[in-house]
């Protein structure tokens, strides 16, 4: 591949062991909103138009490598073999730039808030002259307090990065901050690099060096601003709270923007790859996870949990329902309180309305399913799959024992077990018929009385 062509390449670091975060797995891997924070950086590069993306982790990261990977095809993957610092890191990307000019943008992957349209500003601002050589995402924070400071010239570009323990008292009065995200020209991020130094108190190489060392060059460079909001770096639990939080609170403005009721959106939790359709109803504290789709005009209703699942137009589902990953929920259907779905694609118009499990299963157009169903498709060993034909009906608190088909129109009695294929428009129950024993009952209260 001629990399030369493209003119966009991301670099994402992500070598940090997150000690902060006190867990045995690594920091980019911790999710904000349903998603792997580097998972949510590599989407965004790649919404960006990042045609080369490098990853830099550390030694012993094997399954970070995988998760990038997996996520972005052709992604290009590199270990930190020690970690003396950004610009160390940057270094180790090289060879898989090799030969690329356009701009390269290193980001961070426990920065996972950044939106596409800052981004775009900090590459347009790099590109809008060709004496450019570097640029800078900057912000300014409520409190700016040990940040390094962006220090500009009166046309606004750039003249150095000072960092706070380095400021004089007129420095830290600036309040535009350094967010550590940076875009290059890629034909000169090799000598910048090679420029970088050490002697500083932690025997470091920081890329924000490369500013310095551009401008002695006789290059310019310049700044783009960020929101605080979406520079927030994460690096301990609290911080991963307080990125959700704002996560949240963006996916939920978006939502209703587009179409969607919330009726208490702060009890509302999206996940970044939720698909609402529009005139979508959604009641109080429903908790969406990862893969979901909700089509127009859907009701989702309050205490339900839904993952990697699709509901379909105007279908309607719970309170307390619960959709696993590969529920399919078509048109009109409708899944009620305490239901259950599984690996399961529910038909037009059928109604699985109470206290049901329906778990690798395919349920008919029109299809009632009563209370207390369960379709028993685990042996122990493998999963079977039921097929409930469409105008089926089942009755309450029945077990189907997969493989198992019912045929259309085809009714079972309530309390029956199935083991063997019902055919279509028959009705079928195994019950042996009801025993009573007259005066029993009496007889058996007197007992309970005489014994108490």
């Amino acid at each position: 591949m001629d990399m030369s062509t493209h003119n966009l390449a991301v670099v994402i670091l992500a070598a940090g062991k997150g000690t902060r975060m006190r867990s045995s797995l690594p920091k980019v891997m911790h999710k904000v909103g349903g998603v792997p924070m580097l998972g949510a950086v590599q989407e965004t590069s790649a919404q960006l138009g990042a045609r080369t993306m490098v990853v830099v982790i550390g030694p012993e990261m094997e399954h970070v490598r995988a998760y990038a990977q997996k996520q972005q095809p052709g992604c290009a993957v590199v270990v930190q073999e020690t970690q003396q610092g950004t610009g160390d890191a940057v270094k180790y990307a090289l060879p898989a730039l090799e030969g690329f000019s356009g701009t390269v943008m290193v980001l961070y992957g426990d920065t996972p808030l950044l939106e596409l349209e800052t981004l775009k500003r900090l590459q347009d601002v790099l590109e809008a002259d060709a004496k450019n050589a570097v640029a800078v995402l900057g912000f300014t924070p409520e409190d700016p307090a040990e940040y390094g400071r962006l220090v500009q010239d009166d046309t606004g570009a750039l003249k150095a990065i000072v960092e706070y323990k380095d400021a004089d008292a007129a420095t830290r009065q600036i309040r535009f901050c350094n967010s550590g995200v940076m875009a290059f020209k890629g034909d000169l991020l090799p000598e910048l690099l090679a420029a970088l130094k050490n002697n500083n108190a932690k025997g470091e190489y920081y890329l924000t060096d490369c500013v310095e060392h551009a401008i002695a060059k006789g290059y310019r460079c310049q700044v783009a601003e960020s929101p605080e909001d979406e520079v927030l770096g994460i690096n301990s639990r609290d911080q991963l709270a307080e990125a959700e939080a704002l996560l949240q609170k963006r996916l939920r403005l978006r939502a209703m923007q587009n179409g969607a009721t919330l009726i208490s959106p702060e009890t509302t939790f999206l996940s970044r790859d939720t698909k609402l359709g529009r005139d979508v109803v959604i009641h109080p504290f429903v908790v969406i996870g990862a893969g979901v789709t909700i089509e127009d005009e859907a009701e989702i209703k309050s205490y339900s949990h839904l993952e990697n699942a699709r509901v379909g137009r105007g279908a309607s589902v719970g309170p307390f329902a619960r959709l696993r990953p590969g529920a399919d929920v078509g048109a009109e259907a409708k899944i009620g309180n305490f239901v259950e779905i599984k690996k399961a694609t529910v038909k037009r118009g059928a109604k699985i309305s109470h206290l049901t499990y329906i778990g690798d299963a395919e349920v008919g157009e029109e299809a009632n399913i009563g209370a207390g169903t369960v379709t028993c498709n685990y042996d122990g060993y493998q999963k079977y799959k039921t097929v409930i034909g469409n105008g089926a009906f089942i009755g309450s608190n029945s077990s189907l024992v997969a493989p198992v088909t019912v045929g259309e129109g085809a009714i079972v009695g309530a309390g029956s077990t199935i083991r063997r294929d019902v055919p279509p428009h028959a009705i079928a129950h195994d019950q042996k018929g009801q025993i009573e024993k007259p005066e029993a009952a009496r007889k058996f209260k007197e007992e309970k009385t005489k014994a108490s």
